[in-house]
């Protein structure tokens, strides 16, 4: 009742017994509630008192009285809304106040308990609670009103209403006895209102109108807790007092408790006979009445069995023992208590019923069911149901048979749980228990009840039980099936036993049920044996019988081992159920007999489930009372007494059993039942006997009598024995050990198992040389042990193992020392020191192999027992390195296998197979096992394996460099895994790694005394590979377990520091190793700059770098050293001061670049602020000076680090170094002041001459002008502001350059350090130029310049003569030799000044771009004739420069890619150059362009500007820069107008003035007049389908994009009715591969697109969705691709996104038929949807947008021809009148446009026929679909269509258009037969398409 529909009727919460009744009053944990609305019983009120003007309501407060009224609502809402509001009133108001309340309220109460929904009926319980409270005693007068709704509220079927009743209640009467009193005062009241409510039906439940099921579960809830009540009421009052549940602590029965009890009883008697018994009840639906009944029937029986008499007594009796029936489990528990009742108060109601039928059937079936659910319930109420049943009402054999039968069969039910199970077989074994009792009950001779205890034991545990349990098979997982089973079906079985088998062997098991029915028959077992020993034969016989039947052999030669299973699981249950209880009859009775009989059997056939029977059985009975079961049986065959048996087998008469019959038994051969026999002769040590046991063992084993010395004396086969039975005892020990009872076991300690003959063999077998006997290594592991951390204990002496695992070194060391490579035979030396004792000579390579083979089989299985020699340290660590080294040469033969040279191989070839069984083991050994090694072991082990990576990596010359690397980083790895356990550990390995030795270091000396070059001692040549290949496995290291573990030398403060001598003066332990790195630079793999730096920089700002604040300190301190030291030695050559203008380094002398790069690192990324760099720009500024004298030196290194300190002292605020109030800016400026008046003291630099310190001085000044390059207009940064003082003296040193006259110095030095001169000065002091100081800068720029094209130009002319050479032409390694001599024997000197030049020339660009109104007066002298002038001389310089580069790589492409490359590398030493060269192409103006474009077709060389252009967008190796500035040429005038077709220029630039040319011109099909320049069409025409499958960002893929995105640029750019786009557009049609947009798909993600695609924003989509959306966008309405371009390199798959973006809008605006075709070909579901949706969000939207605009302004209109445009419904409708004939045309774009077709449709024609009509409408429709363009164009060329059409003009009958669709010419060529016209393209198709050349309508030749 207002509860969810198909939910029970009663909650555990609800009482259903009589058990609960007397909890419910005062502790119990069930309230309840009742009432009616609206009547009392079933008698109706009186409606008049519900209405609004009654007079109850007038003495009641006016909000009460209105709450009250809301109570009648139908809402329960409102319902609730007033009973809340009612509650608080209530708890504010007095007693006085609330009492007039309560008539009113009681009959609100008793409707209110009514209602469907249970929030109202717990909210009036609560209401309830808070009245009773406020009232108090008043409540007395009303009490009889309220206590039948109250009690029977109680019982209600929601806990949570129940509770609430139950609480209101408490409230009333807190105490227990209060309550009672309460009811017994108000019996009569409480049966009355019962009383009405049993009378009550669906239909007169309610006046209101209420749904049936909702009546109905009303109904059923009021009949339950009426009958629930009833029930509870009866033992409340009727009980007898005394002993009442509940009620213990009342002493006297209350005064009202006698009138209650007789007026009880009264009632239920009238109840009882009103209600025919509640026999229809029974015959209920509800599961909840039925319960309810049973309760009801129960307390009748128990508290007025007087209503029971001869006359309802035949109708009774068979409705309650036949309730059997009931299948509703809730209802099981009531109905067992009433059954069980009944039977004991009335047994002879048995004979008024058909037992059978009624009672037994019914229950046969609800046994067979497992009680339908109530198993827990059912169970164990069937043996007191057996022990009430009444013996004459059944027929004992038959009825108990079937009760076993059936209660078997119910017990696997799909939902049982385990709980369940232990009930079944609980129940079980008592009732059978029971009924083996309780058989002298039904039978009076003890013939008759010994012969139905067998029979009963016979069919039940025996055919039924113990069956079943020996049918469970299966396998170990969670469930066992029984299957492949055979039954007897012989007649003498039970028919109904033998159908319940056969259903059983299809009967899934959980894995616990053959342990509980194991049990279960334990049980019944021990019970019979208790009862009578006699009652064990029969299970006995079938016991043996069947153990017997599983050893006989037979039909089966592969007989299944479940049954030996299934008996040893019962042995195994025997121990743990019987005889741990200290019984005795399983051996005696049981398993004793049954061994005696099949130990023959067993032994003759050498069984192996036998076998194994019979070990169980040792080790659960003992080994002693088993052996003396064998053999107690007599001649006769008669057993020796029982009581005999109690006596143990005498020691003596044991071991002779022992001796001659198992060991001999159980050892004999090695065959499929060796195993299980040694489990056996294990089970059969005994504790008092062991060591003359093992001695018997071990002598037999090893047939001591023929012994001698060597090792094949002992039989092979007795080997193998040995060993598995060694194996065993390990498993045994290990297994007991951890069972923590090892202790009382002889034999649990290794020392117990020892003996001298397993010693001597040993030894043998360790000494002995090839051939090895099969078994020797499986012995040796088995006798050494070390399989596992925990196995690590032998069965043999100290000595002996010390003995065994020398020999096993030896011939490992031997195996070592005749390796192929070079590494591994060094690194073998380090095993000993002691080498003669260490050698063994062998006769050949095989048996070395074998040997090896050998020792390595045995270490397997043994090295963990290395553990227990921890102190022999050299011979421990040896095996152990002896097996890392073997391991490491058979991994590297294993990689390399196919890669070494022949000789190699065939030295290798022999060691391979070993090599392949090491790497297997290995790779299973744990790293526990070195770990667990001594420091010592772990310290020597380490040493030796370091020292081994160190001999391969300098010494070995087999392998590549990139390989030797490889491998050692590898075994390094794997070293610091084994061994560096912690952290000082790892640090000292590492150590030992880098450690000093004569190939390292190279370049600093790790003692931390001064550093220098040790090629001053040693020649570099001679160790520079191997220190290369070093200091790459350093980096390797690095990127794996950090920088602060390999070079800062990072270790824990909770482990042992460092030792002091590896400090010094503050320096890291390992600053040295940082600088040896930097100062490499370059090695295999890596460099400096790429690989350390970075990682550098991310320590220096990690946490871990506080502890080592002092580190990159010493680093800059060793660096400035060597620096120091080596400045003078070697040249330098011309430093590049300014590097922000790139990355690169150009710096020759090792310590200087490694100096300089890391102060750029250091500062670049923050990690050294500017107070450091003014310290350090002291500290070398004072080291200039050494007294008086100068230190060139220093002097000389100066310069570089200056830039980079001055940068970062300047840096932040540019005022920085004006007018500084710091003592430490003052000292700078000052510093730098004398630097400037020292240069000026100088002459100019023309006359400089060598030997003067005149160069040092002039780069020490420069350097102090730092410049750095924007992205921006500004081409130059500076980065300092300096003062007018400093400003004077550096324009005073610029005007001292050009004061000499008729004097010139072309030395490079000379121009180089004055066109730095010039940058610096036009940077700092362009504001104070005059004219002069302008002509001289411009001046020399253009002369640089100019030296660099002449330079170019001739690099350009040796390149394009490279095939001149005959004896060259044909040979490719000469040409590649060829071009490099041309770039080695190329002048640096000219780049580097045009490139400071190129600064220059830049800063002036950029003055009179962005110049002020301030700025004009010092401009002046700038801005006249001539800087124009030499502007374009200069602009036209670096064009050519640009133009040659890329001729330059044209040409060798021709060659080639190698050719190429070596062409583009050379601009990779000049990178800054070539990106300032970029930088001024792009800022160039058209006329330049055009005139360096011709002048370079005037030079005549092979390859051309185009070409040129080309070359370097389709670089090999590119430089961004200059791929974007060949782009914009490329795409924009004049050289767009050349870039993009193969014929001659004059077409090209005459297509503009063709667009109105006559169409007849353009009739032939366009493949004939079109094509494109060679360098494109490949990539358009023939893009390859293996451009999908290439990485996204591989280069040609790139070079594709690009290339589309030049012929996209074009087509837009040309006029919509130019002849050339046609041409275009038809080219692309029929030539271009539209796989390309399969390819721009891959970029952009339309998944990500479309999960925010509604939103509709891109800053809601993921980074390169929302790039791509954006640029899809950008491109439609700019109609560009630049920006996509510019954005592209360096090439990323994000900047590529965007790309992919573009390309796709600007094919959609350009060739929407051509995305169209492509998009309907589209055959994947899935792709095609995100397409579309993708389209439509993102592209469609601009798309109509702008085709709407276009339309809009199209001047087509004219008095025949007009426009409408609706933007808001993407639709135009174009109406033509012409004369008396008009029509409406409707152009819709749909919503993916242009993916999805224009929709056309006609919606008014007048005076045109239906066959025009249609005509013009598909005409209409084929122009607006075809057309590549804009639709305002193909609107327009439907009209002209038109115009033509009524002019005369024939359509063509192929297209039935006057103009063609596609390339818009007029039918022209006319069949000589019909005369019709047909256009060329039409009658093209239709020939190729119909492979005939006949006229289309008439047939004839055409």
């Amino acid at each position: 009742m207002g509860k969810q529909k198909g939910e029970g009727g009663r909650t555990k919460a609800r009482p259903s017994s009589s058990s609960l009744a007397a909890s419910l009053l005062p502790s119990g944990s069930t309230p309840v509630a009742v009432g009616f609305g609206g009547y009392v019983g079933n008698s109706r009120l009186d409606h008049s008192l519900a209405t609004e003007d009654s007079s109850p309501y007038l003495e009641i407060d006016s909000e009460v009285a209105q709450h009250l009224k809301r109570l009648a609502r139908k809402d329960p809402t409102t319902k609730l809304k007033a009973l809340t509001s009612l509650s608080v009133l209530l708890k504010g108001k007095s007693g006085n106040d609330v009492v007039p309340i309560i008539p009113q309220w009681a009959f609100e109460y008793k409707r209110l308990l009514l209602d469907y929904n249970r929030d109202v009926r717990r909210a009036t319980h609560e209401t309830m609670t808070n009245l009773v409270i406020a009232v108090g005693r008043d409540l007395a007068p009303h009490l009889k009103s309220f206590m039948g709704p109250w009690w029977f509220s109680q019982f209600d079927s929601n806990s949570e209403v129940s509770q609430a009743a139950k609480r209101s209640l408490q409230a009333a009467f807190p105490a227990q006895e209060k309550r009672l009193d309460a009811l017994a005062l108000c019996t009569n009241d409480v049966f009355m209102y019962l009383e009405e409510n049993l009378k009550l039906t669906p239909k007169n439940l309610s006046d209101k109108a209420v749904a049936l099921d909702e009546l109905e579960e009303m109904h059923q809830q009021v009949i339950s807790s009426s009958l629930l009540a009833l029930a509870t009421l009866l033992d409340v009052l009727v009980c007898e007092q005394i002993g009442r549940p509940g009620f213990e602590n009342i002493s006297a029965e209350s005064k009202h408790g006698s009138k209650a009890r007789v007026t009880a009883v009264s009632f239920a008697e009238k109840l009882f006979s009103a209600h025919k018994c509640f026999l229809d009840f029974l015959k209920s639906q509800s599961p909840a009445i039925r319960s309810a009944t049973y309760s009801v029937l129960r307390s009748f029986v128990k508290n007025t069995p007087q209503v029971f008499n001869e006359g309802n007594m035949k109708v009774i009796a068979p409705s309650i023992l036949g309730v059997f029936q009931e299948k509703d489990p809730i209802c099981h528990s009531s109905m067992w208590d009433m059954v069980l009742l009944f039977s004991k108060r009335f047994p002879d109601s048995w004979t008024l019923l058909n037992v059978q039928k009624i009672v037994l059937n019914r229950l046969w079936n609800f046994l067979r069911n497992g009680c339908f659910g109530s198993q827990q319930v059912s169970y164990p109420a069937l043996v007191l149901f057996l022990d009430i049943l009444p013996p004459k009402s059944v027929v004992v054999d038959k009825f108990l048979q079937d009760f076993f039968h059936s209660l078997w069969a119910g017990r696997n039910q799909p939902h049982s749980s385990n709980t369940d199970q232990l009930a079944f077989f609980h129940a079980f074994k008592e009732c059978f228990l029971w009924g083996i009792l309780n058989a002298s009950r039904y039978f009076d001779g003890d013939d008759s009840v010994v012969q139905f205890r067998l029979s009963l034991i016979d069919n039940i545990v025996v055919n039924l039980l113990w069956q079943d349990f020996m049918l469970f098979t299966g396998s170990k997982d969670e469930k066992r099936e029984i299957s492949g089973m055979s039954v007897d079906l012989s007649e003498d079985n039970n028919p109904y036993f033998l159908k319940k088998t056969v259903e059983t062997m299809n009967i899934k098991h959980p894995m616990s049920y053959t342990h509980e029915l194991g049990k279960c028959i334990i049980g019944i077992l021990s019970g019979m044996y208790l009862l009578e020993h006699n009652l064990l034969s029969s299970f006995c016989v079938a016991f043996q019988d069947d153990c017997l039947e599983v050893f006989k052999p037979g039909k089966n030669t592969e007989r299944p081992t479940g049954n030996i299973e299934q008996i040893i699981t019962f042995l195994l249950l025997l121990e743990q159920h019987a005889m741990k209880k200290g019984e005795a009859w399983p051996v005696y009775y049981l398993v004793g007999p049954m061994l005696a009989k099949s130990f023959p059997l067993i032994r003759s056939l050498d069984s192996v489930d036998g076998v194994r029977l019979l070990a169980v059985s040792i080790s659960v009975f003992g080994a002693r009372k088993i052996v003396r079961e064998l053999f107690i049986e007599n001649e006769d065959g008669t057993s020796i007494l029982s009581d005999d048996r109690d006596r143990e087998l005498d020691p003596g008469h044991f071991m002779q059993v022992f001796k001659e019959t198992f060991v001999p038994w159980c050892l004999h051969e090695n065959n499929y039942s060796t195993s299980v026999r040694l489990d056996l002769l294990l089970t059969l040590l005994d504790d008092e006997c062991f060591h003359e046991q093992w001695q018997a063992v071990i002598s037999y084993a090893a047939n001591s009598k023929h012994f001698g010395s060597g090792a094949g004396s002992v039989d092979s086969n007795r080997l193998i024995v040995l060993a598995m039975l060694l194996e065993k005892v390990r498993d045994e020990i290990t297994k007991r050990k951890v069972g923590n009872h090892s202790s009382c076991w002889q034999g649990s300690q290794p020392d117990h198992w020892h003996h001298e003959l397993l010693e001597s063999i040993s030894v043998a077998i360790a000494c002995s040389l090839p051939p090895f006997g099969t078994s020797d290594a499986q012995f040796m592991r088995a006798l050494l042990g070390g399989t596992a951390v925990g196995n690590q204990f032998s069965f043999v002496s100290r000595n002996a193992l010390i003995i065994i695992f020398k020999e096993i070194l030896k011939k490992l060391l031997t195996f070592l020392r005749v390796s192929p490579f070079t590494w591994v035979r060094e690194a073998s030396s380090l095993l000993t020191t002691e080498v003669n004792d260490f050698t063994m000579e062998v006769e050949n390579s095989v048996n070395l192999i074998e040997m090896a083979q050998f020792a390595m089989d045995i270490l397997n299985g043994t090295l963990f027992s290395l553990k227990t020699l921890n102190d022999e340290i050299e011979l421990v660590s040896s095996i152990s390195a002896a097996v890392f080294i073997i391991n490491w040469e058979c991994s590297m033969v294993m990689a390399l296998e196919d890669t070494l040279d022949d000789e190699l191989k065939k030295k290798i070839k022999a060691r391979l197979k070993l090599c392949e069984s090491v790497n297997a083991s290995h790779s299973n050994i744990n790293g526990q096992l070195w770990g667990s090694l001594s420091i010592d072991n772990q310290k020597r082990l380490g040493s030796i394996l370091v020292h081994s990576i160190r001999i391969a990596v300098f010494k070995d010359n087999t392998l590549k460099t990139d390989e030797i690397v490889s491998f050692c980083y590898t075994w390094m790895i794997e070293v610091l895994e084994c061994l560096g356990h912690n952290q000082y550990l790892e640090q000292n390995l590492l150590d030992q790694l880098m450690s000093k030795g004569d190939m390292w270091p190279l370049w600093i000396t790790p003692n931390f005394s001064m550093p220098t070059l040790n090629s001053e001692n040693v020649p570099i040549n001679k160790y520079a590979s191997g220190h290369h290949k070093f200091v790459s496995l350093i980096d390797k290291l690095i990127s794996k377990i950090g920088l602060d573990k390999v070079v800062a030398g990072y270790a824990a403060n909770d482990f042992p520091s460092v030792p002091e001598e590896t400090t010094n003066n503050g320096i890291t332990s390992r600053a040295w190793l940082a600088s040896e790195l930097l100062c490499t630079w370059e090695w295999p793999g890596g460099s400096a700059l790429t690989s350390f730096l970075p990682v550098l920089s991310a320590y220096a700002k990690s946490d871990k770098y506080v502890s080592h604040e002092n580190f990159l300190d010493s680093v800059f301190h060793i660096l400035l050293d060597g620096a120091l030291v080596q400045g003078g030695n070697g040249s330098q050559g011309q430093l590049n001061l300014w590097h922000a203008l790139d990355d690169k380094v150009e710096i020759e002398e090792p310590f200087l670049r490694a100096l300089v790069s890391l102060l750029i690192i250091v500062f670049r990324d923050n990690i050294w602020q500017r107070e450091k760099a003014m310290t350090l720009f002291e500290l070398l500024a004072d080291k200039i000076f050494i007294g008086e004298a100068i230190n060139m030196n220093c002097l000389r290194i100066l310069p570089p680090i200056m830039s980079v300190l001055i940068r970062s002292i300047s840096s932040g605020e540019r005022t920085i170094d004006v007018d500084s109030d710091t003592s430490e800016g003052n000292q700078i400026l000052d510093t730098i002041k004398s630097w400037l008046n020292r240069t000026l003291v100088f002459p100019p630099l023309i006359s400089w001459q060598t030997g003067e310190d005149m160069e040092e001085w002039f780069q020490l000044v420069i350097s102090c002008y730092p410049l750095s390059r924007l992205q921006g207009t500004e081409p130059l940064k500076l980065e300092r502001s300096i003062s007018s003082a400093e400003r004077t003296l550096l324009l005073d040193l610029f005007r001292k350059q050009r004061n000499v006259t008729g004097v010139t110095n072309q030395l490079p030095v000379v121009q180089g350090l004055l066109s730095e001169l010039m940058v610096i000065s036009v940077g700092y002091c362009w504001k104070e130029f005059n004219e002069d100081d302008w002509s001289f800068l411009l001046s020399h720029s253009s002369c640089w310049i100019q030296s660099a094209v002449v330079m170019m130009e001739e690099f350009t002319e040796n390149v394009n003569d490279t095939d001149a050479d005959s004896s060259i032409s044909n040979n490719s390694d000469s040409i590649l030799t060829k071009f490099e001599q041309i770039v080695s024997n190329s002048d640096p000197s000219p780049i580097n000044n045009a490139r400071n030049a190129l600064l220059s020339f830049s800063v002036c660009r950029g003055l009179l771009g962005n110049y002020t109104v301030e700025d004009s007066d010092n401009l002046s002298s700038l801005r006249r004739e001539k800087w124009g002038h030499i502007k374009d001389r200069i602009e036209e310089g670096i064009l050519r420069i640009f133009f040659c580069t890329g001729i330059s790589e044209a040409i060798a492409s021709s060659y080639g890619l190698e050719a190429a490359l070596i062409i583009v590398s050379s601009r990779f030493e000049h990178l800054s150059f070539w990106e300032l060269v970029a930088s001024s192409v792009l800022n160039s103006s058209p006329c330049i362009r055009e005139r360096a474009v011709r002048s370079i077709e005037f030079w005549g060389l092979r390859k051309g500007a185009i070409s040129a252009l080309y070359a370097v967008l389709f670089s090999s190796k590119p430089i961004a820069p200059l791929q974007f500035a060949a782009y914009v040429i490329l795409s924009t005038e004049p050289v767009s107008r050349l870039a993009i077709f193969r014929e001659d220029a004059a077409f090209c630039l005459d297509e503009v003035s063709s667009a109105h040319q006559d169409p007849h011109s353009r009739d032939m099909p366009s493949e004939e007049n079109i094509h494109l320049k060679d360098e494109i069409s490949c990539l358009i025409e023939k893009l390859p389908y293996e451009v999908l499958d290439m990485d996204l960002d591989a280069q040609p893929r790139i070079n594709v994009y690009l290339a589309w995105s030049l012929v996209l640029s074009h087509l837009s750019s040309l006029p919509s009715v130019a002849a050339s786009r046609e041409r275009l557009v038809q080219y692309i049609l029929d030539s271009a591969n539209p796989v390309i947009l399969d390819c721009i798909f891959q970029h952009i993600p339309l998944e990500m697109c479309m999960t925010q695609g509604l939103k509709k924003k891109d800053g809601d989509l993921p980074p390169e969705a929302s790039a791509a959306a954006s640029a899809t966008k950008r491109a439609i309405t700019t109609g560009s691709l630049l920006f996509s371009i510019e954005s592209l390199w360096p090439v990323e798959s994000l900047k590529l996104a965007p790309l992919a973006g573009a390309l796709y809008g600007l094919i959609l605006c350009v060739l929407p038929a051509y995305v169209r075709g492509w998009f309907s070909d589209l055959r994947d579901r899935s792709t095609s949807s995100l397409v579309e949706s993708f389209t439509r969000t993102w592209c469609s939207p601009p798309l109509i947008a702008n085709e709407l605009s276009q339309i809009k302004k199209a001047n087509i209109a004219d008095e025949n021809f007009s426009l409408t445009v609706s933007k808001s419904a993407n639709e135009v409708v174009a109406t033509y009148t012409k004369d008396e004939t008009k029509m409406d045309l409707v152009i819709r774009l749909p919503a993916s446009y242009p993916l999805r077709p224009v929709d056309v449709d006609c919606m008014r024609s007048l005076g045109i026929s239906e066959v025009k009509q249609r005509k013009w409408l598909m005409s209409m429709m084929l122009f607006v679909r075809n057309q590549n363009g804009a639709l305002a164009e193909a609107i327009r060329i439907w009209k002209h269509n038109f115009d033509k059409e009524f002019e005369g003009v024939e359509e063509c009958p192929i297209c039935y258009s006057v103009i063609h669709t596609v390339n818009h010419g007029l039918p022209r060529l006319a069949c000589k037969t019909c005369k019709h016209k047909f256009h060329a393209a039409c009658l093209y198709k239709w020939f190729s398409t119909s492979h005939k050349s006949s006229c289309p309508l008439c047939q004839s030749p055409f």
